[in-house]
Parts: C-alpha cells; structure tokens; sequence
C-alpha cells in the first residue's frame, strides 16, 4: 500500500542522494513547488555507482559497465573509476549521449517504508536545491496533490514494481549459481609506449559466461521464456564499457591543470 498523505509516520531505510526525506503532505509542504534547476543532475555528481532495475539493462547497456555488488548482488552502473568521481556529468547535468536511470530519474520522490502500518509512503527530498517555497510548479493545488506529485507517485510505484521484478531476477541467477567474482584492470602506457604493470581499477560480481554455457538445456530455455537471458546479454555486453570509462577518465584527467611546482 502506498500514501502520499501522511506526515509524522515513523520511517526506515536510508537512500542514496535523499538528504532530508520527508513524507508529503499538504500540511508540510503545501506552500512548496520544484523550480526549474541550471544543474538538475547536481546531486549525482559525487556518485561512480547508481543502482539499476532489470528493464534498464539494455538500454544502460550503452553507455554504462553493468555490475552487481554486495551480498545482495545489487545491479548497478558505473559512472566512475572512483568513490566521488562520477565521469558522466557535466556542469550538473548528464552527458548527452547517456542513459539516466530511473533512480536517478524519479528524484526528489522516493517511497519509505511506515513499518508500524506496513506500507510505503511518498516522501519528497526537502533538501533538494529546486524543491522552494513558491516554487513555479507547486506540489500541492487547493490542499490536493498537484500534477506533479500525481507524477511522481506513479513513477515510484512503477519503479518499485521493477525493483521487486530485478530482485527476483538477481534471486534467479543466486539460484542457478551463475555469478563469479571479476575484476576490471587497466594497463597504462609508459613514457617509452611499452606497457606498464596492470592496475586494477574494480572489483565485482559479474555473471559467469562459463556456467551459463554450462547449464542444464531446460534451464537456458527456462532464462530464455521468462526474458531473463536477453537482460544477462546485455549485462555481458556491458562490460565492454570498462574501456569507454577509463578513456574518460583518462580525458578529464589530461584537462585537469598541472600544479605549479613550489
């Protein structure tokens, strides 16, 4: 059940990017709006992973190596080399050419979970730069929700959906054992352009081309029926994007200006 009318419902979970999530009402927040940002993508500057659902495999695939992390092999993109370091935004907004994830998409709404009434509620980032007293669209219209936060709660009900869909997808693959632990290196050049030694840039989870090969006939078919079997291609295909991601990196790095010697 979700409600995007409740305030002073106890809440749990922490969530990347949400700084003071608050749930919506029009008691709180009905003199607010959004206002149109110079820098809408501000707050995903400081990030090298965001996490992805299932659906957005292929069309992420494109611009971003799709990795899983953690214990719960938590799918996600990376945006960079490094923690803090996010290679595809640009003075606040992402670089034309790439995909933006719906977690990213659905800011400043998020829903969290009101344990003591098992449901989730819809919160809003209240510290988000364009959420503002009088702001141009306003989040609530004569006490009721406006346009907007009708939006952003479809978008979050959509969103938890697949979030639901990409655990059962990730629970699968836990299942037939298909994961196998990977890393990302990179060889750099050395003055005279031989090669230097390795240096390994990531560690992850990543689905095991092997044991995929390896499986059982009526299991490939049950990955190939259920669409599962497209998604882990294109999260293969992916990985290819460890290349794109170090070119990057390496092009922001020569832009940077050389400190002058003391």
């Amino acid at each position: 059940m979700t409600d995007a009318t409740q305030a002073n419902s106890p809440l749990s979970g922490n969530v990347l990017f949400y700084s003071q999530p608050e749930p919506l009402s029009a008691e709180a927040h009905g003199k607010l709006g959004v206002t149109p940002a110079d820098k809408p993508y501000a707050f995903v500057a400081q990030t090298n992973v965001v996490p992805l659902t299932v659906t957005e495999f292929a069309p992420a695939a494109l611009t971003y190596p799709i990795i899983f992390v953690g214990d719960a092999k938590q799918p996600v993109v990376a945006m960079g080399l490094n923690a803090g370091e996010n290679l595809y935004i640009e003075n606040g907004d992402f670089r034309p050419d790439a995909y933006i994830p719906a977690y990213v998409r659905r800011y400043p709404f998020v829903f969290a979970n009101d344990e003591q009434e098992k449901r989730l509620v819809l919160c809003i980032d209240r510290g988000a730069s364009f959420v503002v007293e009088g702001g141009e669209t306003p989040l609530f219209e004569n006490g009721q929700p406006s346009g907007y936060v009708n939006f952003g709660m479809e978008f979050c009900n959509n969103f938890e959906q697949e979030r639901l869909r990409t655990e059962s997808f990730v629970n699968l693959l836990k299942e037939m054992d298909l994961f196998e632990t990977r890393e990302a290196n990179y060889t750099p050049r050395n003055a005279d352009g031989s090669a230097g030694a390795p240096q390994k840039i990531a560690e992850y989870f990543a689905v095991s081309e092997d044991k995929l090969k390896a499986l059982p006939a009526e299991k490939l078919a049950e990955l190939r029926d259920n669409g599962a079997l497209g998604q882990i291609y294109a999260h293969l295909v992916s990985l290819l994007g460890w290349d794109r991601l170090i070119a990057l990196a390496l092009t922001r790095a020569a832009k940077q200006p050389v400190a002058a010697n003391a």
